[in-house]
């Protein structure tokens, strides 16, 4: 019997992942409330469980007395010189009970101990696999669709997509499968919470990482992201090697490897910058698909001015500023866009020559 209750040990801690130290102490505070729920709680009780064999045993602390009151908590002074003729009134000594002798009800009070301790023990261990899965891409199930959000499923928990955010104009249905973003794991009381997003500019980032070997051996890089979830994103690339283009290898034969991206993300459209480590040259590249005559920057404010011909103004600026929002996010400088027109009419590029510290021209 001993040698199946650690078999069965070992099968649960193999299963579940829960250590078997734990499954023992839980089965020990089991015990112990099994006999305060048979003799009530009353003096100090021990249990333990030998670790390799199984043996289980239940120690009771009692007093030593002349006259007996409460046999559960006290021992009479003649009974205790049978076990050691040194004990005196007012030792204690601890005396070995059988676990076998408890009622039903003391079972049943073992058998909860132990679920909830197990329970609590799972929920420890998927706590511990999934706060190392924060900022990571994970597949997830729907399972349920409300006002406030979508609860997912993510394998050995579930997980909360909060409607803040969701991708604009996506909809979600039973059972659909997507990748989230892990944004951060809580402990609760029901068991470890999942806050997952898919608007998160690290989503893009995980899934580019999936899509494209170069960027899992490091050779291409990437520098900057800026996203508007759902409508447009803006991914900075750089390639360590001469050999390897950066933007060719994220983009994929025939466009494939960004295509998957892009169809995971609800159609978003993505634009893939190549870095540079001159600030008008990468001013220049983020406000593609525009194409630019000339950046003038001011390293003091970090600052551009950028001159598009008249016929490019409204494609670099964007519908509703969306394209000069996200090139200054993905840079992180000012961006003052002007057509050619409007400049010379300025005299923008006289005063811009006399200001900047550098510049681009096309």
């Amino acid at each position: 019997m001993n040698a199946e209750f650690i078999e069965a040990l070992n099968a649960i801690e193999k299963e579940r992942g829960i250590s078997k130290d734990i499954l023992i102490d839980a089965f020990e505070s089991a015990l112990i409330a099994a006999y305060k729920r048979n003799y009530g709680a009353v003096g100090n009780v021990r249990a333990t469980v030998d670790r390799d064999t199984g043996e289980v045993q239940i120690f009771a602390s009692k007093t030593v007395t002349e006259t007996v009151e409460n046999p559960y908590a006290e021992i009479s002074l003649a009974e205790a010189k049978k076990i050691n003729s040194l004990y005196e009134v007012g030792d204690v000594l601890e005396e070995e009970v059988d676990p076998r002798k408890f009622g039903r009800i003391a079972a049943q009070t073992a058998k909860q101990v132990v679920v909830q301790r197990i329970r609590e023990a799972e929920r420890g261990v998927i706590f511990d696999e999934f706060v190392e899965k924060e900022n990571e891409v994970l597949t997830a199930i729907v399972q349920r669709v409300e006002k406030n959000g979508i609860y997912v499923e993510l394998g050995k928990t579930d997980g909360f997509l909060a409607a803040s955010e969701t991708i604009a104009g996506e909809t979600y249905n039973t059972s659909d499968r997507l990748k989230v973003y892990v944004l951060e794991v809580r402990k609760t009381n029901k068991g470890p919470q999942v806050i997952v997003s898919r608007t998160h500019p690290g989503l893009v980032k995980r899934l580019f990482e999936l899509e494209v070997p170069e960027i899992q051996t490091g050779i291409v890089q990437i520098k900057s992201i800026a996203r508007e979830a759902g409508f447009r994103t803006k991914v900075a690339v750089y390639s360590s090697d001469p050999q390897v283009d950066a933007g060719g290898a994220c983009v994929g034969q025939k466009g494939i490897r960004v295509e998957r991206i892009v169809n995971e993300l609800h159609n978003e459209k993505i634009d893939i910058i190549e870095w540079d480590p001159d600030p008008a040259v990468y001013i220049a590249k983020s406000l593609s698909p525009a194409r630019v005559m000339m950046v003038y920057i001011n390293e003091a404010e970090k600052a551009a001015k950028v001159i598009v011909p008249d016929n490019q103004l409204s494609l670099a600026i964007g519908k509703e500023g969306q394209n000069a929002r996200l090139a200054a996010k993905l840079t992180g400088w000012k961006i003052d866009i002007k057509s050619q027109s409007q400049a010379e009419e300025d005299m923008d590029i006289a005063d811009a020559d006399s200001e900047a510290d550098g510049g681009f021209k096309e």
